[in-house]
């Protein structure tokens, strides 16, 4: 629930709403008996109890952590992988070139390694084979001899090279969590957005799904006796949250339930740097713990992302399966090479794609395309199309009359089910994903068929784009309050992503003191509250929107702000940044 306005914002420089967000009064005030003001409101706003106040702030991964069995077919798909360990027969693991792909077969590559049991991994070439498994790919991986194909974050919907895989006589264990409708030929599916899945953990990353198979698998392993059998040590699962929690926060799954555990978790272990190819990757990086969710949606995922969208699909997981730290370190220095690859091509077509977008204004959507956009950034793309114009967007890049896109959309408009209806009924060729991002692939002669096929889902969308387009504040907070505790404080509510977003803090009545361009496209400010504090800030990629010219046309004048706190180590020196979402005059 919110109050109508925010210190009487009705239209931003953004072109926003302002809204305060309503408090249970009730439950603020039981809080405030056990934690500290800001801690309370942010809590209560989050429909936590006092009761349940102390494990939400330090989630216990054994409190959280489901029993895998409440998969459907995880019994069945340990029982096979099992038999294959037994048996010495050979495995392979096929998985998808994004972080959540590459994180789930480091998984099972490293379970798997260390029982003596090396699995053949498979990424697949994004440009060359495209997302998930092909029948081409069962019969390069038959033809090695393999008898079992354990596919991660992928395999769901890839009917046809499962069926071919059966034919083949090789069995096929998929752990997936995309949406299907129709179960996949395999000898077992572990998903839980399948039909007849009733365990509720639909909000599980693959590399969650992953993770719960390994669980089950090594109790069912230390069950039969095979570690005692074989003098085998019990692989520690603990170890494995760093990859756990890195795919949470880069697949941008809800920050729920065991998923708050995985990151928080995950986090700790990332931060010890135990892992050969992230020390290597935070080495290159420049980037230093402790880690929060920022450096791994920013820092860490789109360096591993990037062998999947512009280098070698596969050195994503090389790099988290290293063992030898002079590898590790080379692929860490290819993939942030690829990264500044990526970045550079980005540049180019999100300058077509913005003017293309600004076109659009009246819709209720952005559908954007190209000949020979790079396929492999579409997706991030499209994700900055949203963040600009508010609104779901779509990129398409063309090479000889086929198109391969990515959607990105907000809250309350499921895209993945538009795409996929997209793809029933034939008005496109392959459409998969989640409600918040989906991919999908086209011909030329079907963009415009496509456009208004979408056009027909948002008829009913009004409200969701409204609501999207307000700006909710969690807190109000002036400069003398915006200090390194303050941010500590709030960081207990953490870790922040999808599902849990970070506190948006609304700063009333604050003077412009400087503002400037930093950069190419950043804009710099300090803020000055009515007893004289400054609070340093800063508007990101603001420079030529809205946001950014009001902000440099207010210098000397009084502005509402909106935005986020962060702790800035620089030069040893901590200090706190508000980190700029919107801003307001203030009323005359």
């Amino acid at each position: 629930m919110t109050e109508a306005t925010a210190f009487g914002v009705s239209r931003s420089f953004a072109g926003r709403r302002w809204l305060l967000k309503l408090v249970d009064a009730a439950v603020e005030r039981d809080l405030l008996r056990e934690i500290s003001p800001v801690l309370s409101r942010l809590l209560a706003l989050r429909g936590i109890t006092a009761k349940e106040a102390a494990d939400y702030l330090a989630p216990k991964l054994k409190n959280l952590l489901p029993d895998p069995d409440v998969l459907k077919d995880m019994p069945a798909a340990v029982a096979r992988v099992s038999a294959a360990l037994v048996a010495g027969e050979r495995i392979a693991v096929f998985g998808d070139y994004d972080v959540d792909g590459s994180t789930s077969a480091a998984l099972l590559s490293d379970f798997l390694t260390a029982l003596g049991a090396a699995p053949r991994v498979y990424i697949p070439d994004r440009m060359t084979e495209g997302y998930g498994p092909s029948p081409a790919a069962m019969n390069v991986l038959h033809a090695e001899g393999m008898n079992l194909v354990i596919t991660v974050d992928c395999g769901a919907a890839a009917i046809a090279a499962l069926e071919e895989a059966k034919t083949l006589g090789m069995d096929v264990v998929v752990l997936d969590h995309h949406r299907v409708d129709i179960a996949p030929p395999a000898l077992a599916h572990v998903n839980p957005n399948q039909p007849d899945d009733t365990s509720s953990l639909g909000h599980l990353c693959a590399a969650g799904v992953s993770f719960l198979f390994l669980v089950a698998l090594n109790r069912h392993l230390r069950v039969i006796g095979l570690y005692e059998e074989r003098g085998i040590a019990e692989p520690d699962l603990r170890l494995f949250l760093d990859l756990v929690g890195l795919a949470t926060i880069c697949d941008v799954v809800p920050l729920e339930g065991v998923n708050r555990a995985f990151v928080r978790f995950g986090l700790g272990q990332i931060s010890t740097l135990s892992r050969p190819g992230l020390a290597a990757l935070a080495g290159v990086a420049g980037a230093k713990g402790p880690f929060t969710p920022y450096h791994l949606g920013y820092v860490f995922g789109p360096r591993i992302n990037a062998g999947g969208r512009v280098g070698r699909s596969s050195l994503g997981v090389d790099l988290l399966t290293a063992r030898e730290p002079d590898k590790a370190n080379d692929f860490a220095a290819q993939l942030d090479l690829h990264n500044k690859e990526r970045q550079a091509i980005e540049k180019l077509i999100l300058e077509e794609a913005i003017a293309q977008g600004a076109l659009q204004a009246n819709a209720p959507f952005v559908l954007v395309s190209g000949d020979g956009w790079h396929p492999g950034v579409v997706g991030i793309v499209a994700g900055r199309l949203k963040e600009r114009f508010g609104k779901p967007a779509f990129v398409a890049g063309f090479e000889g009359g086929m198109g391969r896109g990515s959607a990105r959309s907000i809250p309350g408009i499921d895209l993945g089910g538009i795409i996929r209806a997209a793809a029933e009924a034939k008005v496109i060729e392959y459409g998969g994903g989640h409600a918040m991002a989906a991919g999908f692939s086209l011909t030329s002669s079907q963009l415009e068929g496509f456009r208004k096929f979408v056009e027909t889902r948002f008829s009913g969308a009004g409200p969701a784009l409204a609501a999207a387009n307000d700006l909710c504040l969690d807190a109000v907070l002036s400069p003398a309050g915006a200090n390194v505790a303050l941010v500590q404080e709030i960081a207990a509510a953490g870790p922040f992503g999808a599902g849990n977003p970070e506190p948006l803090l609304g700063l009333p009545d604050v003077r412009v003191a400087f503002a400037d361009i930093v950069g190419k496209a950043h804009v710099k400010l300090r803020l000055g509250g009515g007893d004289g504090t400054l609070l340093d800030a800063i508007a990101f990629r603001a420079v030529g929107t809205p946001l950014g010219e009001g902000l440099l046309a207010s210098r000397g004048k009084v502005i509402h702000v909106a935005g986020r706190l962060r702790q800035d180590d620089w030069n040893g020196r901590i200090r706190v940044q508000l980190e700029i979402e919107d801003a307001s005059p203030a009323s005359p």
